[in-house]
């Protein structure tokens, strides 16, 4: 049994980025955080590619008769729209923030 030691180990940051951390917290939260929100929404879009390109491909070997197991199509319909719900809610969310944000008066 291996172990995995990427999990163990955390690499050493360099000196300039602690550097610039101690200079402004605030600046590099802020883009931590936009950064997060930003991955979160990438990986999502990546995610909906992904499974309906699966329904895609499964679609095709159907059709093609080389597909052998037929519930598989189904069950990659089914997290492809589960996916794409996932996608909506999160553009829905971020658009209800926006707008409460236009609404606050500075």
């Amino acid at each position: 049994m291996e172990i995995n030691t990427n999990q163990f180990i955390t690499p050493i940051k360099s000196l300039n980025s602690s550097i610039s951390a101690l200079n402004d917290p605030v600046k590099d939260q802020e883009s931590q955080g936009a950064q997060l929100f930003k991955d979160v929404f990438s990986n999502a879009i990546q995610n909906v590619k992904d499974t309906q390109a699966d329904v895609e491909n499964k679609q095709y070997l159907l059709a093609t008769g080389q597909l052998d197991d037929a519930h598989s199509l189904p069950i990659a319909e089914a997290k492809a729209a589960i996916s794409l719900d996932l996608m909506i809610s999160l553009r829905n969310k971020a658009m209800e923030s926006y707008n409460e944000l236009i609404k606050m008066n500075l």
